[in-house]
């Protein structure tokens, strides 16, 4: 054992969450690979070779945030903007259904034309159409109590909504006065509406500062999230952040495996921006602990309209086509695809639950 990892207490028995202090220690002391193995057997210990399939559906790309880094920032006049129709989006779940999918994300810009209402129907036809088979995650912002406990109400199983970064004024100025307090009171929100609660973070932010980083870390434990989801900055040159300097993929690679033994049981997904950033970028992040591929079933008419971050992967393919190619590139990992749901560890019992260390 390193010196390093006797400092922070060895590594943690599985499935047993590192302290802040251990985090703080690994995050400035411990080298990459060492990360990497470390993030890679935890991940293992408690979820098994499991790489967990959700199938995404970006449906609007209307928004009227002005976040600085987001290429569908409202200020953008160069979007071509989308909405897809229920029918449309409702025939894409069902693709992905027939192929195994047992999940689907409900991603869109804060979009005033797709209101709560509308969101609720579309929840309610995937679940009558899969039989309730299907669990529905949301990312469809920043809403009140009774709206969350209506999605809720509705079908909702999941609810995504990134804090982006842990400092507070950086967070007002990326996010064009909008404050960090009210962001993590919604999350209190979703997690009161019933919803398994899922948050994230970018790292490289200009502005951001080594402290920034460990601090998203320790922010997303304190949470206790059940799914936190995390990317590369990207630089889009139709955002006021255009001119900033792209930080390389290792800051994202070290940030899952923290993540990982910071929250063990956590669902982390190898985000397609760090797929984008460089060509392995996702596969390095299962190797660091990640957990979650998600597959992009918007119909191929809108994707390319979906441009939160310059260079995005897989426009011109369904993705249908995209779980043949993920089988690919995870088994040189010794991973497997699964179409499971996936649901939050914390709900044991369920028939769909994972038993540490693999077997099922």
């Amino acid at each position: 054992m390193s010196e390093i990892n006797r400092a922070a207490g060895g590594i943690a028995p599985a499935g047993k969450a590192l302290s802040p202090e251990e985090i703080r220690l690994h995050y400035y002391n411990t080298p990459t690979e060492e990360l990497v193995r470390m993030g890679g057997e935890c991940c293992r210990s408690v979820h098994g070779p499991d790489v967990l399939l959700r199938g995404l559906l970006e449906y609007t790309n209307y928004c009227s945030s002005n976040c600085l880094y987001c290429g569908i920032r409202h200020d953008n006049s160069n979007v071509q903007r989308y909405r897809i129709d229920e029918d449309m989006l409702l025939e894409a779940a069902r693709a992905g259904f027939d192929r195994g999918l047992r999940t689907f994300v409900i991603q869109g810009g804060e979009d005033s034309e797709y209101p709560v209402d509308r969101i609720c129907r579309l929840i309610e036809r995937i679940k009558e159409m899969t039989r309730g088979e299907a669990a529905v995650t949301l990312s469809c912002g920043m809403r009140s109590l009774d709206q969350y406990r209506s999605l809720k109400r509705a079908g909702g199983d999941r609810y995504l909504l990134r804090f982006e970064t842990s400092d507070p004024e950086l967070h007002r100025y990326l996010r064009n006065g909008s404050s960090l307090e009210k962001r993590l009171e919604a999350l209190e929100y979703i997690r009161e509406a019933g919803f398994q609660t899922g948050s994230g973070f970018m790292l490289g932010l200009p502005g951001e500062s080594d402290e920034t980083r460990l601090n998203n870390i320790l922010l997303a434990q304190q949470l206790r999230l059940d799914m936190v989801g995390i990317g590369p900055f990207i630089p889009h040159p139709e955002t006021p952040l255009a001119e900033a300097s792209q930080e390389d993929i290792e800051m994202s690679i070290r940030g899952v495996a923290l993540l990982r033994l910071a929250l063990p049981e956590a669902h982390i997904p190898a985000t397609t921006a760090a797929g984008s950033l460089v060509p392995d970028g996702r596969e390095r992040m299962i190797s660091a602990g990640a957990n979650v591929l998600m597959p992009n079933l918007t119909p191929v008419t809108f994707k390319k309209d979906y441009e939160l971050y310059p260079g995005k992967i897989c426009l011109d393919e369904s993705g249908i086509q995209c779980i043949s190619c993920l089988s690919l590139r995870v088994k040189p990992l010794e991973r497997e695809l699964s179409f499971r749901r996936g649901d939050a560890v914390r709900l044991a019992g369920s028939a769909d639950s994972p038993v540490p260390g693999g077997v099922r």
